[in-house]
C-alpha cells in the first residue's frame, strides 16, 4: 500500500509540471545540494554572538542527519530511486546514491527546525525554505514521498536533538531552572 501511496504521487507530481515550475524547483532544489545552503547559514550564524546557538544548533543537526542518514542508513537499505524504478526523464543531472531517505529533506529540515526552535519567529523563513527544498525533491522525481517523509521526521527529531545537545553544553537549560 506505501510503494501504491508513493507512485500515485510520482504521478501526480509527473503531471503537474510546467515550465515555469521546473525553473523554479531547479533552482530551490539545488539550494540543498548537500546541504552547502545550510552549512553557510550555519558558519555565518556562528560568527555572531546573538545567533551563535542557533548555528551550533544547526551544525549539530546536520552533522547527526549526515552520520544517521548519508552514512548508515541509505546504504543500509539501499532504496532504488524512482527514476530507476519506473520511466522518468529527469529535469536535473542524475543524483547519485540510494533514494531513502531523502538527504535533502533530512539536512533542510534539520537546519530548517533548528532555527525555528532556537530564533523563533524569525526562524520560520528557514522553514519553509527547508519545506520548499523537500517537496522539490517529489516535484523532480528524485524520491518518492515516504523518502521524504522520513527524511523531513528525522531532520525535525535530530534539530530536536541537537537543541537539547546544545542547550546542555552551553549551559542554557540549567541557567533556565535556576530562575
Amino acid at each position: 500500500m506505501l510503494q501504491q501511496i508513493d507512485n500515485a504521487v510520482l504521478h501526480f507530481f509527473g503531471s503537474v509540471q510546467t515550465p515555469i515550475l521546473n525553473e523554479l524547483m531547479i533552482f530551490i532544489s539545488a539550494l540543498g545540494n548537500a546541504g552547502l545552503i545550510w552549512i553557510a547559514v550555519s558558519i555565518i550564524m556562528l560568527c555572531f554572538k546573538r545567533t551563535r546557538r542557533s548555528g551550533a544548533t544547526m551544525a549539530v543537526a546536520l552533522i547527526i542527519g549526515l552520520v544517521v542518514c548519508n552514512i548508515t542508513l541509505k546504504p543500509l537499505i539501499a532504496r532504488t530511486r524512482p527514476f530507476d524504478a519506473h520511466d522518468i526523464e529527469l529535469l536535473i543531472a542524475t543524483p547519485t546514491g540510494f533514494s531513502f531517505p531523502s538527504g535533502h529533506s533530512v539536512s533542510s529540515l534539520g537546519a530548517g527546525m533548528s532555527a525555528f526552535l532556537t530564533l523563533k519567529k524569525r526562524g520560520i523563513p528557514f522553514l519553509l525554505l527547508a519545506i520548499l527544498i523537500a517537496v522539490s525533491r517529489l516535484y523532480l522525481q528524485v524520491h518518492y514521498l515516504s523518502d521524504v517523509l522520513a527524511g523531513s521526521l528525522l531532520g525535525c527529531i535530530f534539530a530536536v536533538a541537537a537543541n537539547l545537545i546544545v542547550n546542555r553544553k552551553s549551559g542554557h537549560i540549567s541557567k533556565a531552572k535556576e530562575v
